[in-house]
């Protein structure tokens, strides 16, 4: 490659880079940082929270109603002679390592859900509580000036 080569290989690059479209960030807007549009209250963690909780009940409490049955077929086929019983058997498998992946997943946005309940609960109060500390600060000094 020639050195005319390389910088029209350049130049190229700097002409597509600004024309590209930029997907990981919010251009700034007078140097400051973006603050986003996520809001989120106690309600909508709690329903998440409980939506993830009923999801692991249910999946612990019915995602095994097949498993029994599959193993007795599975069993039966190979005892017969049909190489489906191992296949049956390889899906049954399958299946529990799955559903444990789900039951896990569950329990982790569950309790996540509601260690944040709380870690925010305790934030809301911090704020109210160094709110009212500056309120009765302010009074204080307004009452000063005014004597």
């Amino acid at each position: 490659m020639s050195w005319d080569e390389w910088e029209q290989l350049k130049s190229r690059a700097v002409e597509r880079r600004s024309t590209s479209m930029q997907l990981n960030q919010v251009p700034l807007e007078g140097g400051t940082e973006p603050q986003g549009d996520l809001k989120v209250n106690q309600k909508d963690l709690a329903l998440v929270g409980d939506s993830a909780f009923k999801l692991f009940e249910t999946l612990g409490k019915h995602g095994r109603d097949a498993w029994a049955p599959s193993q007795t077929a599975a069993k039966d086929l190979t005892t017969q002679g049909f190489e489906l019983g191992g296949g049956l058997n390889h899906v049954q498998e399958r299946w529990e390592k799955q559903l444990q992946s789900l039951l896990d997943a569950c329990a982790h946005i569950s309790n996540h859900m509601d260690f944040t309940k709380k870690a925010h609960a305790g934030d809301e109060y911090h704020i109210y509580s160094t709110v009212s500390s500056i309120a009765t600060l302010d009074k204080g000094f307004s009452e000063r000036t005014q004597r």
